[in-house]
């Protein structure tokens, strides 16, 4: 009997060290495997020119199927020091979230985050939240950004009930994007000149999203758009600030395409273009309280392109602070365009040397585009401008309008500009084609000559291009 139970406890001692041998060089084999992938990825990120582009953050320290309220991106691996790659760990971070009711994806203040090329998806349970308080980072290198990751940086698709908020920083780090708008002699002393993609990303763009508000965040040196609406419905755009250098090309403010019913108010934006871009398929729009400048002002199009349809209706934009911009409330169309633009409103409009504060320009032709001579064009009808005072550095108002397909229904009302100290010679008011009528005081008095009466019937051509947008397109 003693001997078997000896037997047994040899037996069980030698049991117990095979197992502690086992389980170190298990150990030893996932080391060795993790310090092989981590030297692959470094070598993989390191591009032609020497630079290492930034290396994914470590896996996730939140267990799989734990959704807290509040997902914070420093327990999904991020680090923070705006040198690693956090990507991952906030696309994990938002999948957590994504799970629970009035969840939070936490972006902490005091850290950056750099964050490649990305696509936050829905749908999700209602009330999400994104909280930006920290700097959220581009990559800097155009060698780091990916081909795939061109049309877009951050990316929200099928997304509803969802605000982004905080006190933080989303900086598209853009410069490298613009040198090829540069002066030749810049481009030489250029350390690193490096050839540039023709699609350039948005910043932040919402595509097919409902019921979006993004609020008092600060949006910076986007490589083209800041903040991007596509194909979707209820935005509220509260208390933001996006900039950009004045030379930085065509990088809009906010861009409007194929959505309705958004409000974009109490804003402060300057970049290189358009504050506001509202383009084709947009209707139910209302700007106010906003401070534009530098840029393009606040503008309709460029609509109708290559023989495009563009459907425009029901804008307002008013109570509206314009400072040193090139234009100031525009609608723009591309000669030969079908469709309409109708029911416009800008109002209550503070321009301080600004160039054009007034156009209407049925000939828009961008970027020295080879635009052949069209008889048709996209109809523009009922458009007021009224109290809009200020000063103007080239000329007051310009409203080009076409010959065949005319301007009508075009209110001028209140309309009180003089010349800024750096008019460099006063040009009057241009108007052609243009019906409608006007309600003093009118200064220059040039503008009392600006609209013919409307006293003859829309032009069969115009009611057509309407129809199309009745028909829906």
């Amino acid at each position: 009997m003693k001997i078997s139970i000896l037997y047994l406890l040899i037996f069980l001692a030698s049991f117990h060290v095979l197992y502690l041998f086992c389980s170190i060089e298990a150990r030893k084999s996932s080391v060795l495997s993790r310090n092989k992938h981590q030297k692959h990825k470094h070598n993989k990120g390191k591009g032609k020119s020497g630079y290492h582009c930034p290396t994914p953050a470590d896996e996730p320290l939140v267990p799989p199927h734990t959704y807290p309220k509040i997902s914070n991106v420093l327990s999904f691996g991020a680090k923070g020091d705006g040198a690693t790659d956090d990507s991952e760990a906030l696309l994990e971070a938002w999948k957590a979230a994504c799970k629970v009711e009035g969840a939070t994806v936490e972006i902490p203040s005091g850290y950056k985050f750099l964050i490649k090329p990305i696509t936050l998806q829905g749908p999700c349970l209602p009330q999400l939240v994104l909280q930006i308080d920290g700097t959220v980072l581009a990559p800097s290198k155009l060698s780091c950004w990916p081909k795939s990751g061109l049309f877009q940086w951050i990316n929200f698709k099928w997304v509803q009930n969802f605000t982004i908020q905080g006190s933080g920083v989303v900086d598209g780090q853009g410069s490298e994007w613009w040198i090829s708008s540069q002066p030749t002699t810049y481009k030489k002393t250029y350390r690193q000149h490096v050839q540039v993609p023709s699609m350039k990303p948005t910043a932040i763009r919402f595509y097919s999203s409902n019921s979006i508000t993004v609020r008092d965040i600060s949006i910076r040196s986007s490589p083209l758009v800041h903040l991007k609406f596509d194909d979707s419905v209820g935005v509220q755009v509260h208390n933001i600030t996006i900039s950009s250098p004045e030379d930085s090309p065509n990088t809009d403010g906010i861009h409007l395409q194929n959505s309705r019913d958004v409000q974009i108010h109490h804003s402060t934006i300057g970049c290189g273009d358009d504050c506001v871009s509202i383009q084709t398929g947009c209707s139910n729009i209302h700007v106010h309280h906003v401070n534009c400048g530098p840029g393009h002002g606040i503008s309709l199009g460029g609509l109708g392109k290559d023989r495009s349809i563009a459907c425009v209706s029901d804008i307002v934009v008013e109570d509206i602070i314009m400072q040193n911009t090139l234009f100031g409330a525009r609608i723009k169309t591309w000669p030969g365009g079908i469709g309409s633009v109708k029911n416009i409103t800008f109002s209550n409009i503070q321009v301080s040397d600004v160039k054009v504060p007034i156009v209407i320009d049925q000939y828009y032709c961008a970027n020295n585009f080879h635009c052949k001579n069209e008889t048709g064009a996209v109809a523009i009808s009922n458009v007021q401008y009224s109290n809009i005072l200020g000063t103007y550095s080239a000329q007051p108002i310009h409203l080009a309008c076409s010959n065949d397909i005319p301007c009508h229904g075009v209110d001028l009302i209140n309309i009180q500009m003089k010349p800024s100290p750096s008019n460099r010679g006063l040009q009057q008011a241009l108007c052609s084609n243009s019906y409608g009528r006007i309600e003093a005081p009118l200064v220059p008095q040039s503008i009392d000559y600006c609209l013919r009466e409307s006293n003859r019937q829309v032009p069969r051509l115009q009611r057509s291009h309407e129809k199309v947008c009745q028909r829906g397109y």
